[in-house]
Formats: structure tokens, sequence, C-alpha cells
């Protein structure tokens, strides 16, 4: 959509895909996701550009989904139209791995939930060393959707991964960097400059050969990653129905601990 505040702008053989919702600390909309994948899939039919570098304006790259936007409130009521709506972000994941040029994610501040997925599906991540990254969606009573989980798996291995998606927790730069998650660690100030030295040495490389190993390694990587994780968004379809997820985003809006009891 053309209101989202995602932007797209191209300097010579580099395109920057920017998540500009400072405000609201980049959290992710539905609009949001539907525009970065429209941006994503207009890669195909560019030849001029060989990097994209995802980025973010404001202190946080970003901090997940808006929860202003609950299940309750997002399209149709029937369930059958509800689990076609989960779709949303798994397309957003392929279309980003689908993406023909190398990506880069530039990431800084905070990035938890579908911020820690959009980073996730580039081919490399620079941190900034005040980065703190996590999946948070345990702490709503959720699972951990958008066919994201086996990414992070492949990044950092299972036992880690399980600590990253099971805890909530949010994990520094130098951690992440150590685990494999974040592939260099930069101050704040040279962010954007490392990314884009990152960004220069994949575009002055064969493009043709570039992508292809790019798919390639890609296609081995996660050859069974979509028949595994066919059922993320009917298990959200259920957490989401519970009364620990109920207590969980009351407790978030106010501000406070929330109690949680398995119902």
């Amino acid at each position: 959509m053309a209101d989202a505040p995602i932007t797209l702008r191209r300097e010579g053989a580099v395109a920057y895909v920017t998540l500009d919702r400072a405000e609201r600390r980049n959290a992710i909309t539905g609009d949001m996701m539907r525009e970065i994948i429209r941006i994503s899939e207009g890669f195909a039919a560019d030849e001029q550009t060989r990097v994209v570098i995802f980025r973010a304006e404001g202190g946080d790259f970003s901090v997940g989904a808006d929860l202003s936007q609950s299940p309750s409130n997002i399209g149709p009521a029937s369930m059958v139209m509800r689990r076609r709506a989960t779709e949303l972000g798994a397309h957003l994941m392929r279309a980003i791995q689908e993406i023909h040029q190398p990506t880069i994610c530039a990431v800084k501040g905070v990035a938890t939930g579908g911020g820690a997925c959009i980073a996730s599906a580039c081919d490399f991540r620079v941190g900034a060393d005040t980065t703190r990254l996590g999946y948070g969606e345990v702490k709503l009573g959720i699972n951990l959707m958008w066919t994201a989980a086996p990414l992070c798996v492949h990044l950092v291995g299972a036992a880690r991964a399980k600590q990253m998606i099971m805890t909530g927790k949010l994990f520094d730069a130098a951690t992440l960097e150590r685990w494999g998650f974040l592939d260099e660690v930069a101050p704040l100030a040279d962010l954007d400059a490392r990314a884009l030295a990152w960004a220069e040495d994949y575009a002055a490389l064969p493009p043709l050969a570039v992508q292809m190993i790019k798919r390639g390694i890609n296609q081995v990587a996660g050859a069974l990653d979509r028949a595994i994780m066919h059922m993320d968004g009917d298990q959200w379809l259920l957490a989401t129905q519970t009364q620990d997820y109920r207590e969980a985003v009351t407790a978030f809006f106010e501000k406070r601990k929330p109690t949680f009891t398995g119902f």
C-alpha cells in the first residue's frame, strides 16, 4: 500500500527498504507486511539492483507486531478466513527469502517478534553494539509463527534457538554475534556504513553467479522448512483462544506482570 510506512530508495546498485514508523518503534501492521511483500517481489523485475539493505528509522529496528491490531480486531470473523489471514507472515518471510539479490539487515535498538523474523529472513545481519534481539511471542502465550522457527535454528542451532524462542528474552549483540545470529557488530554510529560496506562487496561480484549460489544454498538449508512448519498458523489460532493469551495482552497494556494458568 502506498501509504504504509515502508520506503524504498535506490542508490546505484544498492536498494534500501526502510521501516519508517519510528513514532511506534516500527511496530508492524498488516499493511506494512503487505508493502514489504510487494517491494520484495518487485526486485524480481529489477536488473540494476544487486544488493538490498533492510533498515529502520528511529531508535529500534522493530518491536514486533502492533498489538493494537489484536486477532479480534483484524479481518473477517469466520475461522476459515482467519486461518487464511495467518498465512500473511509466512508470505512475508518467503518474499524476503526469495529476493534474488543478496539481502543485508541493519539491526539496531530492539528487534523482537516480527522484527527478529525479518532479520532472520535476510542473508546477512549487521547489528549495532547496542542491539537487543529476541522472540517475545511466548510472553503473550502464543507460539512463534511466520514459519520463522527453522531460520533461527539454522542460524544458532537447536539449543540456542530454544533459549531465544522459549524464554522470550532479549539477547545482547555480543551474544548474538558469538552464536552466529549476527554476522558483524558495529558501533551504532557506524551501522549504516558497515551495512553498505557489506553491500558493496557483494554488488562488485558477478550478479548471476552470486544469485544462483544464494538460491542453491537456501534450498539446501531450508529444504524441509515449509513442510514441517505448515501448522504454525493453526497453533497460533489455538493459542489466541486461551485465557493466557487474553491475560498477557491485558497485562501488556496495563503495564503489569501477567499471571499464566495454562487455560
